[in-house]
């Protein structure tokens, strides 16, 4: 039994089908909520989909390039035509620091690259996800959730990292506007920033005693995160409940916290 009932509700996760993205997926299903992954890459979208098969809701995979405007609305059309509406979108494409590049030697290509990737995809997807939201409502049916995966590089920024927390950065602004903008509609918008995650990115780190020993006295818990913990806060901005939250970070270092 879960806390939030989800029964009902579809939610779209982009790139969930690894890592913090899975685990939301798997979260939202578990949740009776309907998923649809869209993914790149088709053999992980069979494998996601076949981890949450036993569950009680329908799991939907879908080939989306999310740079790509025509791809997202050729997924979301299709995702519309399954499972007939789509009530939160949780964007989780991105790509993270590129190398440790001094900013003054950044490539021209680089730097498109970076923005492409961190907040193209997350326009395109929040763009589909918001334009069929606000028609929903119109027609009287409010209700709406749109959440981005963003770093803590975009609160506290990195050395030789600066794109990658301009992007990031940007996502939690683009959040903060849209929960004033889309509010009559009754959709919200949030991001999620990661702290020290486990994942098979991290799996190197966490191997590294000196790190451990570093990082592990300022986490407030005691424990790295989980995916998992990425998939509690994802259950709790689809329910009803989080229309109290909007335009929020939330923090997760083995738990999570809201700003």
């Amino acid at each position: 039994m879960t806390l939030f009932d989800l029964t009902g509700r579809v939610a779209v996760v982009t790139g969930g089908n690894g890592g913090i993205g899975l685990g939301i997926a798997q979260a939202l299903a578990s949740s009776g909520c309907n998923v649809s992954i869209w993914g790149r890459n088709a053999e992980k979208n069979k494998a996601a989909a076949a981890s949450m098969a036993a569950g009680p809701c329908k799991v939907d995979t879908r080939i989306c390039d999310v740079t790509s405007p025509a791809s997202v609305a050729e997924a979301m059309k299709a995702t519309l035509d399954t499972f007939g509406r789509v009530d939160g979108c949780f964007a989780n494409a991105g790509i993270g620091g590129g190398g440790r590049k001094p900013f003054i030697e950044r490539s021209e290509e680089e730097w498109r690259t970076m923005f492409a990737t961190n907040l193209d995809g997350v326009f395109h997807a929040f763009q589909a996800a918001a334009r069929h939201m606000t028609a929903r409502a119109e027609a009287g049916d409010p209700f709406g959730r749109l959440v981005a995966t963003s770093s803590l590089a975009s609160l506290f920024g990195t050395a030789r990292n600066e794109h990658y927390a301009g992007t990031k950065a940007a996502l939690n602004a683009l959040c903060r506007a849209l929960a004033v903008e889309l509010a009559r509609y009754g959709v919200t918008a949030n991001a999620i920033l990661p702290g020290w995650i486990k994942s098979d990115m991290t799996a190197g780190i966490m191997g590294n005693e000196k790190f451990v020993a570093n990082v592990m006295p300022r986490i407030p818990v005691r424990r790295f995160g989980e995916p998992s913990d990425f998939g509690g806060i994802a259950v709790y901005l689809m329910s009803k409940a989080s229309s109290y939250h909007t335009a929020d970070c939330f923090v997760i270092d083995g738990g999570y916290t809201a700003f």
